[in-house]
C-alpha cells in the first residue's frame, strides 16, 4: 500500500518571478501564458489538482502541469528551477509522507498521460512509463505473457514503489524491485533529459534505486520481465478472517511459518467486511499454488481456525484486487511505520488496543494496520550497497493507518500511530530505528530513511542537484 510515490524535478530559463502572495488561479494563468507555449499541446495547465490517496497534509498546488510527453517534463523542470517555484511529480498521489511543501505557490507535474509500458520481441524488458500505475502495468503484463515485480496496491504509481525499494508478490522469485532496473529515463536538475545505465552514470544509478525522489523525475525506467505461460501466471491467495482472541495465536503462526521464495504473507487489522467490526485478517499469497498446496503451506493457519476463508486460485492481473478498497481517494490518512525482525505476540496485543481505541471513533471505521512479509533470500543474494536501498537486513514491515473524515481527530490518529510504531521499535531486534521510505510519516531521522547510504547520497547530490531543486521527498540536504 502506499503506497503512491512522488517523483520530482527542476531547471529554465526567464525572468525571476516573485510568487508571494500569488493565489491558485494567478500562478495556473501565469503558466498558461509563460509556459504553455514551450509544451507540446494546449490545455495542459489547470488549477485544480488531481486527487491524492490521502487529503492530511497533502500538497496544495497553485498550477498543474498535465504533461503528455518528457519534452513536457523538461520544459516544466526548467521553468520552475528558473523562477525558484518549488514542484512535485506526481503520478498515483498515493504519498502519505508530511514532507511535501507545495503551498499555494507550488506546481504539481501530473506524470499520469506518461503511461505506456512496451515490452521487447522475447519479453524479458519492460519499459514502464512514469505515469503507469500498479493496475496499469500488470494489466499490459498479463496481456504480454510476462511477469513484471511491482508493488501489491494497484492504485501506487508503479516508479514510486519501485524507486523507493519495491517490495511485492514477486520479491521471493525475482528480488527487490530496484534489483530489476536496467536503465532510468531521468531530467535531472541541469534541464538534461538523461538515459542513466550502471555504465553511463554508476553514481546517479545507484542514488536512484532507493532514493530517487531526490535526483530527479524518472519519465520512464526499463526493468527486467520474466516470460510466463497463462498457467504460469496463477496464484493461490485471499484472506483467513480470525477473531481478537486469536490474534496471538494468528501473530506466532507467522513468526514460525518458513516462507518458500513462492509464499507471501500478509496481516491485517480491519473491520471485518461483513460485520464492521475489527478483525484480524491473514493474507497469504502462494504462487503456482491451489487450495491443496496453498493450505498445507499455511497449515498452522488454518490450524487456528478461521472464521472465514476467501482463498482462491487468481490469474496474474487478479492478484491485488483485495486491497482495492483501500484505494479510496480522499480522507485523512496519516502513516506510521516500522521495521522490525520478529513477531512478539504482545506487541501486537498493544497495538490491536491501540487500534481498536481508534477504530471506534466517529468517522474513523475504516483505519487499519497492516504487516508485510516477504521471503528475502533472493534479495539478500544482492550485494547490500548494489543499490541506496537500505534495509536488506529488515525482515518486516509494518505501519498503522488512523483513517478518518474529520481533522479534529488529527490528534487522536496521532496517538495511535505513534504507539503502534513505538510499540514495534521496543521489540524490533534492531540495533538502531529502520524504516522503508515509501512507509515513512515524515518526521524520521534521516538515517531512520536511507541509513549507511545517506552520506553518498549527501555527495552525489551536490553534484548532480547543487541547487536542491529536488527536495520534497525526505530531502537529503
Amino acid at each position: 500500500m502506499k503506497l503512491s510515490t512522488p517523483l520530482l524535478w527542476g531547471f529554465l530559463t526567464g525572468l525571476p518571478l516573485v510568487l508571494a502572495g500569488a493565489n491558485c488561479n494567478s500562478l495556473a494563468q501565469r503558466l498558461r501564458v509563460e509556459l504553455s507555449p514551450h509544451l507540446s499541446g494546449e490545455n495542459l495547465i489547470s488549477a485544480t489538482a488531481p486527487p491524492r490517496w490521502s487529503d492530511f497534509e497533502a500538497p496544495d498546488p497553485g498550477a498543474v502541469v498535465n504533461v503528455a510527453t518528457e519534452s513536457d517534463v523538461v520544459a516544466t523542470v526548467k521553468y520552475c528551477a528558473e523562477r525558484n517555484i518549488p514542484f512535485l511529480a506526481q503520478n498515483g498521489g498515493n504519498g502519505w509522507a508530511t514532507t511535501f511543501h507545495l503551498d499555494k505557490t507550488g506546481v504539481i507535474i501530473n506524470l499520469a498521460g506518461l503511461n505506456e509500458v512496451t515490452f521487447n520481441a522475447d519479453k524479458t524488458q519492460a519499459t514502464i512509463g512514469g505515469g503507469s500505475n500498479v493496475s496499469n502495468t500488470i494489466d499490459h503484463a498479463y496481456a504480454a505473457g510476462a511477469l513484471v515485480v511491482t508493488g501489491n496496491c494497484n492504485c501506487v504509481g508503479t516508479l514510486g514503489a519501485l524507486l523507493g525499494g519495491g517490495y511485492g508478490n514477486l520479491v521471493g522469485k525475482y528480488s527487490l524491485g530496484v534489483d530489476n532496473i536496467l536503465s532510468l529515463r531521468v531530467v535531472t536538475a541541469d534541464g538534461l533529459l538523461r538515459n542513466v545505465t550502471a555504465t553511463s552514470d554508476p553514481d546517479l544509478f545507484w542514488a536512484l534505486r532507493g532514493a530517487g525522489p531526490n535526483f530527479g523525475i524518472v519519465t520512464s525506467v526499463t526493468v527486467k520481465s520474466y516470460p510466463a505461460s497463462e498457467e504460469e501466471m496463477q496464484a493461490w491467495t485471499g484472506s483467513l478472517v480470525y477473531g481478537e482472541h486469536q490474534l496471538e495465536d494468528v501473530v506466532q503462526a507467522i513468526q514460525d511459518l518458513v516462507l518458500t521464495p513462492d509464499m507471501v504473507i500478509f496481516l491485517y487489522l480491519l473491520a471485518d467486511p461483513t460485520t464492521g467490526s475489527p478483525a484480524v485478517i491473514a493474507a497469504p499469497f502462494f504462487y503456482g499454488g491451489n487450495a491443496t498446496t496453498g493450505k498445507a503451506a499455511y497449515s498452522s493457519l488454518y490450524a487456528i481456525g478461521p472464521v472465514a476463508d476467501s482463498t482462491s486460485v487468481k490469474p496474474y492481473n487478479r492478484w491485488n484486487e483485495g486491497s482495492d478498497g483501500l484505494c479510496t481517494r480522499g480522507s485523512f490518512k496519516p502513516g506510521w511505520a516500522a521495521g522490525f525482525q520478529d513477531m512478539v505476540p504482545a506487541t501486537w496485543r498493544g497495538i490491536w488496543d491501540a487500534y481498536v481505541a481508534f477504530q471506534k471513533l466517529p468517522g474513523a471505521a475504516n483505519s487499519g494496520v497492516l504487516l508485510e512479509a516477504y521471503p528475502l533470500g533472493k534479495a539478500r543474494s544482492v550485494a547490500s550497497g548494489s543499490s541506496a536501498f537500505p534495509n536488506r537486513n529488515v525482515n518486516l514491515n509494518a505501519f498503522a493507518i488512523p483513517w478518518y473524515n474529520d481533522s479534529s481527530l488529527d490528534a487522536q490518529a496521532a496517538e495511535f500511530g505513534n504507539t503502534a510504531r513505538d510499540l514495534l521499535r521496543s521489540t524490533s531486534g534492531l540495533s538502531r530505528p529502520q524504516t522503508y521510505v515509501n512507509f515513512g510519516y515524515g518526521d524520521e531521522d534521516l538515517d531512520v530513511i536511507y541509513g549507511s547510504s545517506l552520506a553518498r547520497l549527501r555527495d552525489i547530490k551536490k553534484k548532480y542537484d547543487p541547487n536542491n531543486v529536488f527536495n520534497q521527498w525526505f530531502n537529503i540536504l
